[in-house]
């Protein structure tokens, strides 16, 4: 155990790939990284989300630049989330997302982004 594991309750291993100007939000408390994953420049992710493996499954979730995953959600196995996705709070993560694409509830269901600057976006 890390310091900041203690100070921040959190796991993001040095071994992980954590591209530009990624953001983790509320000093990423609550966050869970897998040891392969691989995170994209831009990138957005709140407090209390898993991003992580599945035990017998080789390979770790891949999450392009510019996605926003919102507190809670959980992104688990050998998986790729698209450039400008969108992942809801609490969601449910257990196949891949397509670029601009938003997915909500347990587990994750697809609503296509009309318009994404990872503010503020608009359902179709």
């Amino acid at each position: 155990m890390n310091l900041t594991n203690i100070i921040h309750a959190c796991d993001i291993p040095l071994s992980c790939k954590i591209g530009e100007n990624v953001h983790f939000g509320h000093r990423g408390i609550g966050i869970v990284i897998h040891e392969n994953a691989i995170i994209g420049n831009n990138v957005k992710i709140l407090h209390n989300v898993t991003i992580g493996g599945t035990q017998g499954v080789i390979g770790a979730p891949c999450i392009k630049d510019n996605v926003f995953i919102g507190a809670g959600a959980l992104i688990i196995g050998n998986l790729t989330i698209g450039n400008g996705a969108v992942i809801a709070a609490g969601a449910v993560v257990l196949r891949d997302v397509p670029d601009n694409t938003l997915v909500v509830g347990i587990p994750a269901k697809e609503i296509k982004l009309v318009d994404n600057t990872n503010e503020y976006f608009y359902l179709k």
